[in-house]
């Protein structure tokens, strides 16, 4: 059976302390389970995830879209920096909203180096019908640091899925779907978003940029990421 991705309470209160400062280590923290893309967009192949609360390398980020390039345990590629966070007077900062006092190395994507499933999923990708939101008002990491919400929604749904429901979302693939914003535990999906039963209360399904994601019937929010 696939891995589930999920972040736990107590990793989400513990991220003040743990994350380090950006300027020094040249390390960001990843505030869930974050993908690593073969390119700057969720349209491009997933490479591998930085774990909730590990640390990651960061060599530099775009100057015209949230992304930086990374690498974690040898895998290196492109994760979001609405996910990132840098610690900035002993709070969780997300590097696409750091302050002016995070100076971040820019750096460019140079397309010459796409490989042709990226250019196909990216055209794929340029009909989006739609954009993944944050769970909580003022961004993900905000929203994790102001009283866990983002955690108490990864780590705590209401309703658990079963073995039964994954082994059904897995034998009985759907249709992608392409939206704006990383596929993480806690954005929410559109309501004009199609989305699909599964034998068990409370709980639906889809795929978004090619990752199946189970999501609360009610809120359409992530609730877990079948990898």
């Amino acid at each position: 059976m696939k891995n589930i991705a999920k972040l736990g309470m107590a990793s989400a209160i513990a991220l003040t302390a743990a994350v380090p400062a950006f300027a020094q280590s040249s390390e960001a923290i990843a505030a869930t389970d974050l993908n690593i893309r073969s390119g700057p967009g969720p349209q491009y192949e997933v490479l591998g995830v930085i774990p909730g609360g590990a640390s990651a390398a960061v060599e530099g980020c775009l100057s015209e879209a949230s992304w930086c390039k990374v690498d974690f345990d040898g895998t290196a590629g492109w994760s979001s920096s609405d996910y990132l966070a840098v610690a900035v007077d002993e709070q969780a900062v997300a590097l696409s909203t750091r302050p002016a006092t995070v100076e971040v190395e820019s750096v460019t994507y140079e397309n010459t180096a796409q490989t042709q499933a990226d250019q196909s999923a990216g055209a794929a990708a340029g009909a989006t019908i739609g954009a993944l939101a944050a769970y909580a008002v003022g961004g993900p990491i905000g929203g994790i640091i102001a009283g866990g919400i983002v955690g108490g929604a990864a780590g705590s749904a209401a309703v658990e899925p079963t073995t039964e429901t994954v082994t059904y979302i897995t034998t009985n693939p759907v249709e992608t779907v392409y939206l704006d914003g990383e596929v993480v535990v806690g954005a929410t999906v559109p309501q004009n978003v199609t989305t699909y039963e599964v034998p068990q209360d409370g709980l639906r399904y889809l795929t978004i940029n090619g990752q199946t994601v189970v999501v609360d019937a009610e809120t359409n929010a992530i609730v877990q990421v079948v990898r």
